[in-house]
């Protein structure tokens, strides 16, 4: 055989060696990337299923308007502040509060990192979801874990069949009505500064929601338009893949339960 013959044949066996292990190592890249998003969406169905086992009871007392009873929640972490259930999904999870809006990004309910994170309320609201505006947050993740379903309201028949929902905290009960689904880039300034958003504002912000939604309850923010009684709003955000930055939100009108 000649030096140039086996010069060839050994540079194809070293190329046919390199191919080989690079597939085996996607191969098990792969299989390590299913196992690990396996791992992810398993612990946060764990988490759930270990909250619903003390979700909060609404208590019922003299006062006007009842809240729940988070005692057994308070002792699991003190940063729990309320519990959002949305009708028709499964979302069905208590709401955290952190010092800031980093805290519960990827730190589940227990304190312990996780790359679900938790469902919690932007560091700059009241505690106790007394401003005209309250903003909560949450993880899109496939397998309807977490904010996932809000993906749902999107879809015109959903909207329209699904649009009640309830807020338990320690000192109330807000029944909620689903307003509008709308997507909008994450430096959306109307959507995410809560602070800046008040009932002298709220003219505006309608006007923002009718031209932005995709889809709308029409008669529900007609009246609210119409109405000079104080209300409350409630926004859920979470990624979507429309483009760069793309946030989902759904808004809810709070409505105190007598």
């Amino acid at each position: 055989m000649s030096l140039h013959r086996l010069v060839l044949r050994t540079a194809n066996g070293l190329w046919s060696l390199a191919v080989s292990l690079l597939l085996f190592v996607a191969i098990a890249y792969s299989a390590f990337a299913l196992w690990d998003n396996g791992r992810v969406y398993a612990a946060a169905g764990n988490v759930q299923a270990d909250m619903q086992k003390i979700k909060p009871q609404i208590l019922q007392t003299e006062r006007s308007g009842s809240g729940g009873d988070f005692s057994e929640l308070l002792r699991v972490n003190p940063d729990v502040c309320g519990w959002l259930t949305l009708d028709g999904t499964q979302i069905d999870y208590p709401v955290l509060q952190g010092s800031s809006n980093a805290s519960y990004i990827n730190t589940d309910v227990y304190g312990n990192f996780s790359l679900a994170g938790s469902i919690f309320l932007d560091s700059r609201n009241s505690r106790g979801f007394t401003d005209p505006y309250n903003l909560i947050y949450g993880h899109h993740m496939a397998d309807r874990k977490m904010f996932g379903d809000l993906d749902f309201y999107k879809e015109e028949a959903f909207f329209r069949e699904n649009t009640t929902g309830t807020l338990i905290t320690p000192d109330g009960t807000y029944q909620l009505e689903i307003l509008a689904c709308l997507l909008v880039p994450a430096s959306e300034k109307r959507i995410f500064a809560p602070e800046e958003w008040q009932d002298q504002n709220r003219s505006r912000f309608l006007a923002f929601v009718k031209e932005s939604a995709l889809q709308l309850r029409g008669e529900l923010l007609t009246g609210l338009t119409a109405s000079e009684e104080p209300f409350r709003l409630l926004a859920l955000s979470t990624c979507s893949y429309e483009f760069t930055d793309a946030r989902t939100i759904v808004l809810a009108v709070m409505k105190p339960e007598e």
